[in-house]
């Protein structure tokens, strides 16, 4: 049986194939009763689209570029799962590199995905980069970018974040109302947005109880254990000591527990730890980690169709939004004193 194409449904419909091609692809530009008849016409009849003819008359190579901290990390394997599940359902092949927390990575990533014609770009930035200078030299080259989680607010272009000030807020009030009122916070890099989202969040509760702001409990870390055990060290040889954690990262947190513990500190009865993402395993540790939940898949989800969006003409670079998605606290045993 010869294959359905795209002339054969608008010589039926007895328009031309361009209309065919735009309502297929779901273009604003074509009316929705069109759309309706051609979308019908081409389920009645078995058509399926040819990816090759589709990119080669196109000039698209139907590949998007995503470039995260590190895939290793469950936060950022679970966006990717949403991008992945949203771009496969629209035609689009996804290609993953990592900057492993690496400015010079991530430019060279950039730079790579350049030279392979990708149709856009999807990206969470590194814990070295300060500025977004070679993310908007590829916007000005007119490829379409997407930010999420971790942004450069200079760059004027869609972004997905969470409500992370929301959620540090959330956290700390939580902290404060269970009676801890001396909370340490244990953060990323300090040029991180989500850093200075979550700090203030942290300070505006802080504020609301009347709790004064101690500069020192504010430290800004990485991952690695060895770092986050000094941090931890040099936090409780202070007058008086912490008796909480409010962790800027979950792997900070899970850390934090087994440092606590080696100082043979009890947790939630002498310092309560809290963290952020709610990883599965956070319910699985011991005792199971308070954390503040985002919605991940809905990130990767909301980031490829901003993409998507753009690529297929739908929506403009300069016309550029930010999607915040809610986060929720999921209260568990590492901070909770009052029963």
């Amino acid at each position: 049986m010869q294959n359905v194409t795209i002339k054969d449904i608008a010589k039926r419909l007895g328009i031309s194939a361009s209309t065919v091609s735009r309502a297929l692809r779901g273009s604003t530009e074509i009316n929705e009763e069109t759309k309706r008849l051609v979308q019908e016409l081409a389920k009645e009849l078995n058509y399926t689209p040819n990816p090759i003819a589709l990119s080669l008359k196109e000039k698209k190579t139907k590949v998007i570029g995503v470039i995260v901290p590190e895939i290793a990390n469950y936060f950022c394997s679970a966006v990717i799962a949403g991008i992945e599940d949203f771009a496969y359902n629209k035609g689009y092949h996804v290609v993953i590199f990592q900057s492993h927390e690496k400015y010079q990575r991530e430019l060279m990533n950039i730079k790579l995905l350049e030279s392979r014609r990708i149709d856009g770009l999807i990206i969470s930035v590194s814990n070295e980069t300060k500025n977004g200078n070679h993310i908007q030299e590829l916007i000005d080259k007119g490829i379409p970018v997407v930010m999420f989680d971790r942004i450069c607010n200079e760059v004027d272009t869609p972004r997905v974040v969470t409500d992370d000030k929301g959620g540090a807020y959330m956290a700390t009030r939580h902290l404060i109302e269970q009676g801890y009122t001396r909370i340490a916070h244990m953060t990323m890099s300090p040029q991180l947005s989500v850093t200075k989202n979550r700090t203030n969040g942290y300070t505006e509760a802080l504020k609301e109880y009347n709790i004064p702001y101690q500069k020192k409990w504010v430290v800004a870390c990485d991952f690695d254990i060895k770092h986050i055990k000094s941090s931890i060290h040099k936090l409780f040889k202070s007058t008086p000591k912490p008796n909480a954690i409010l962790a800027s990262a979950e792997r900070i947190a899970i850390r934090s527990i087994e440092v606590l513990k080696e100082m043979k500190l009890r947790i939630p009865a002498d310092v309560a730890v809290a963290g952020f993402f709610d990883n599965p395993i956070s319910r699985f540790i011991d005792p199971p980690l308070t954390s503040i939940h985002q919605p991940t898949f809905d990130i990767g989800q909301s980031a490829a169709r901003l993409l998507i969006e753009m690529i297929e003409g739908n929506t403009l670079q300069h016309q550029f939004k930010t999607i915040e998605l809610k986060t929720t606290i999921e209260i568990r045993e590492s901070s909770m004193r009052k029963k």
